[in-house]
């Protein structure tokens, strides 16, 4: 406030000489930040306390350490009588409209003034609530970005862990494969080497029979029927000794 009266004051007198430039320079030293940037006053809840429906409390409470209870009163009084004695204010018609309109407001303050001071309560707390309203939505609306943040910069963090558990998971499947690959192989080969060992099974057992049929052959042609018939009593006689060996065995 004090830096508007000094500007007001500075641009109405500064075509008076030293005064008017002194003033102007003052103001312009008091605005060294921008205005924007200062901080808000807070609204007041309630009007300032006045006396006689006009004249401000803190007018009072000023004059009362140097003049007591009755300095305003006095002080009031004396600047009318100083102004009506020397007359530097004549009282006229216009003194007369002056009081009949003042006592007008007066009137319509006093009864009007409750219901109107209501009404524009109520347009305030409108749009303060209003107000309070766009703000929380918007506290709201930070708060559940905020919120969504961490919740990406949590992902974020996990998104190593999850590239890890996915080059876990392509190793382990390059991994199955290979073993799959491998035993393939292996079957293969077993199967062609038991196949080869098979064949060499084939092989040695139609020799041993053709050597067995073909010894026989010749060991049959080679004998008379003389020693065929003694072959046979001497196969006949083991027979009988095997019997008898083998039921002396069971009776004992």
């Amino acid at each position: 406030m004090l830096s508007r009266l000094v500007i007001v004051s500075g641009n109405a007198l500064k075509g008076s000489g030293l005064l008017g430039a002194g003033l102007v320079q003052a103001s312009r030293s008091l605005h060294t930040s921008s205005q924007s940037l200062a901080p808000v006053p807070p609204l007041p809840k309630e009007g300032g306390k006045v006396r006689h429906g006009i004249f401000p409390e803190e007018i009072f409470q000023f004059l009362y350490p140097k003049t007591g209870v009755t300095g305003p009163y006095m002080l009031g009084t004396g600047l009318i009588v100083y102004l009506l004695s020397k007359e530097l204010y004549v009282i006229n018609q216009e003194t007369i409209y002056a009081a009949s309109i003042l006592s007008i407001i007066i009137y319509g303050v006093k009864k009007y003034g409750s219901s109107v001071a209501a009404f524009a309560d109520k347009l305030n707390e409108e749009k303060m609530a209003k107000a309070q309203a766009v703000k929380d939505a918007s506290v709201t609306g930070l708060i559940q970005a905020i919120e969504n943040e961490k919740k990406e910069q949590w992902r974020v963090e996990g998104r190593s862990m999850l590239f890890d558990a996915k080059r876990n998971n392509v190793a382990m499947l390059l991994e199955i494969n290979y073993r799959e690959r491998l035993h393939m192989v292996t079957n293969e080969v077993k199967r062609r080497l038991d196949y080869q060992v098979a064949l060499q099974d084939l092989h040695r057992r139609m020799e041993q029979e053709h050597m067995v049929n073909w010894v026989e052959k010749s060991v049959i042609g080679s004998l008379t029927p003389q020693q065929e018939k003694e072959s046979i009593a001497k196969c006949i006689s083991d027979l009988k000794t095997l019997a008898k060996t083998t039921q002396a065995k069971v009776v004992a």
